[in-house]
């Protein structure tokens, strides 16, 4: 093999095997369960990283269940995610996600550097509830429920949300251990068609583990729940801060959570 064969097949790992296709991807009937929740503000403190601003103390905890996706076939999925503000514009921080595929872990944790690991989350529909968990392995470590349909919602703010940007930490390793990519990346839902928008009473726990540990960031209250369905399509990213760079940018949080946090 020349090197020009290998610099054309070097798009995913391994080089003669590639554990997935080349992009776009696109998600058809991604069904999503958003659990909205009050949490700890020094938690968050210690999660989200410059340059990124804390929007306040909010978490949302998704469950999304993906029957159709080019290219990785059916899987379902959840994390953690945090809302922040960057350059003055709202966004979201990807700060936790467990898949129960081996594929789109590899592509999102190698193209995008989604925190992905595997795991079994589970969204079904279970009489006039939705029910969804996740267990690493045996260990239960979360479980949401909603009440199935109760009012339809306006399709505006979760629109809005789905076109904001969204924020990961992209680290890969050099041979000998240390950070050589260590990147803020910044990518798009595109394409986006929303099929319909429901709330309805819901409830979340959460529960310790040594790795899917996500009590770290506590439920004091839950604020809300949201279901919908949308199709949408992964954009490519953009690397928007460079952490190995020799003088990376440095940004407080913002005076007005500031001043929440201290009451």
């Amino acid at each position: 093999m020349k090197i020009a064969d290998v610099q054309a097949r070097a798009f995913a790992m391994p080089l003669n095997n590639p554990s997935y296709p080349p992009g776009p991807y696109r998600f058809y009937d991604r069904e999503y369960f958003v659990i909205e929740y009050l949490t700890d503000p020094q938690a968050l403190r210690a999660a989200v990283p410059e340059p990124l601003e804390i929007s306040g103390p909010v978490v949302k905890f998704e469950f999304i269940c993906l029957p159709d996706t080019t290219g990785f076939g059916e899987f379902t999925e959840c994390g953690q995610m945090i809302p922040v503000h960057f350059e003055g514009k709202n966004g979201i921080f990807v700060h936790s996600m467990f898949l129960d595929n081996p594929s789109p872990i590899a592509a999102g944790r190698e193209i995008w550097g989604f925190p992905q690991l595997l795991a079994r989350a589970k969204l079904c529909h279970e009489s006039e509830v939705l029910v969804a968990s996740l267990h690493f392995g045996s260990v239960l470590c979360a479980t949401g429920s909603m009440g199935y349909k109760h009012k339809a919602l306006d399709p505006g703010p979760v629109l809005r949300e789905l076109g904001e940007p969204n924020f990961l930490i992209k680290i890969i390793p050099h041979v000998d251990g240390t950070p050589r990519i260590c990147e803020l990346v910044r990518y798009h839902w595109q394409d986006i068609r929303l099929k319909g928008v429901w709330g309805g009473p819901a409830a979340l726990q959460l529960y310790s583990h040594a790795i899917a540990n996500v009590v770290r960031l506590p439920v004091l209250e839950v604020l809300s729940g949201t279901h919908f369905v949308a199709d949408v399509t992964l954009g490519i990213g953009e690397v928007v801060e460079d952490y190995l760079a020799q003088e990376p940018r440095s940004r407080l949080l913002s005076p007005s959570f500031e001043a929440e946090a201290a009451k």
